[in-house]
């Protein structure tokens, strides 16, 4: 089976402008998104503990969508003009790679989520963040769902692990299970949908 892809993405909308924020998210970007031939699922996540506010995961068939006529209408100088006025006046991190682990699942709608992102890593220390991810999430009756992704930048990676949970808890890190990776953990924040 070959891994799917995704865009993950953060953002922090100043609090004056957040009700504009949701509307358009709601009304005009999910939307337009989900009607590009290849997007498989999108969800949206409001901060529990953490920062930025804002996720969204997108799943695609894989990270070439991105690529495609159907996406670029929809994107870029492209965008429409309400796109163009949000995405200007919000903070924005977007990270594009595939799901190294377990490779082909797609987002459920867990009640609630931990991020994880090791920013910067070497590209050899994918297993040590799977590992980390098995030993940490796997296995425990409260986890429903767990995924890694891998965004390649400037030479290096942001390993971004989603777990998904049937109810809030507070996750203990065993930060030796990460290996060689735990120096790059930079967040970890909660989530419930939105």
């Amino acid at each position: 089976m070959s891994k799917k892809g995704f865009l993950l993405v953060l953002m922090q909308p100043p609090p004056a402008f957040e009700e504009e924020f949701n509307a358009w998210y709601d009304t005009e970007h999910v939307p337009d998104r989900l009607a590009v031939e290849g997007f498989e699922s999108g969800r949206r996540y409001v901060c529990l503990d953490g920062h930025p506010k804002y996720l969204a995961m997108y799943d695609m068939e894989n990270e070439a969508v991105l690529e495609t006529e159907a996406y670029r209408r929809v994107s870029g100088e492209r965008a429409s003009p309400w796109t163009k006025r949000v995405t200007g006046r919000v903070s924005v991190y977007r990270s594009i790679g595939e799901q190294i682990y377990p490779g082909g699942e797609l987002t459920r709608p867990t009640p609630r989520s931990v991020l994880l992102r090791f920013s910067g890593t070497p590209s050899g220390l994918a297993d040590a963040v799977v590992a980390g991810a098995r030993a940490t999430f796997e296995g425990r009756v409260n986890t429903l769902q767990l995924r890694v992704f891998a965004y390649h930048r400037d030479g290096a990676v942001d390993f971004l692990v989603l777990a998904g949970l049937k109810v809030p808890e507070e996750i203990a890190l065993d930060m030796g299970a990460f290996g060689e990776a735990a120096g790059h953990l930079d967040m970890v924040n909660s989530y419930a949908l939105y």
